[in-house]
Parts: structure tokens; sequence; C-alpha cells
């Protein structure tokens, strides 16, 4: 695994404005922050042993989007095992805090 990296950045609502208004081409109308709760129980933690639950939601939902890039660089051999892995770091990450995707969007004009 160790020879495989995705970089991923994902800037503050302040860095995105700021980059729009220091490239100059774009005004922007409304920029918006939303959160999307990675549980099945809208922002609570997840009850009792649900968590595991929660947990198996995310990991195939991040399975569906990463398993053709991680397939393509090691093969489908040892892709279960991955997943299972992810799986019980996430139900242990879930089982502590509340996880939550954060969406910054942007509704801009383009200036002259």
């Amino acid at each position: 695994m160790d020879s495989f990296n995705i970089p991923q950045y994902a800037p503050s609502p302040a860095e995105v404005k700021c980059e729009v208004e220091k490239e100059g081409s774009f005004t922007i109308n409304r920029l918006e922050v939303s959160e999307v709760n990675w549980n099945a129980y809208r922002g609570e933690f997840c009850p009792s042993d649900a968590h595991k639950d929660c947990g198996y939601n995310v990991a195939k939902l991040i399975r569906a989007v990463t398993e053709p890039l991680l397939v393509s660089h090691f093969g489908d051999g040892i892709i279960e095992e991955v997943f299972n892995r992810y799986k019980k770091i996430v139900v242990v990450h879930m089982s502590r805090e509340k996880i939550a995707f954060v969406n910054v969007t942007v509704s801009m004009t383009k200036r002259g």
C-alpha cells in the first residue's frame, strides 16, 4: 500500500473565496457550506452497535469510488482484505465521534 497515494485537499470556504477573488474572473453570488452525515442516524452518534452498520455503509461507499483505482494499481487479489480493514477502522472512528462530509457549494458569475 505504500506505493499508492491519492493526494486530496479540501479547502475551507474562506480559501475558496480568497482564490476566486484573487483570480478575478468571477464574482461570487453565493457560497454555502453543508454537511452530509456519514451515518444513517441524522447527525446523532450511532446508537449501541449500530455504528457497525454505519461503518459498513461508509466502507461500501468509499469502495465504490476507490476500488477501480486500487484494482488497476494492485490487482484484485487484495481488495477484500483492504476494505475489511478499512471497515474496521471506520467502525471504531464512528463509535467515537460524529463524522460528516463537508460540501462547499459556490455560485459564481463570470465578470465582463
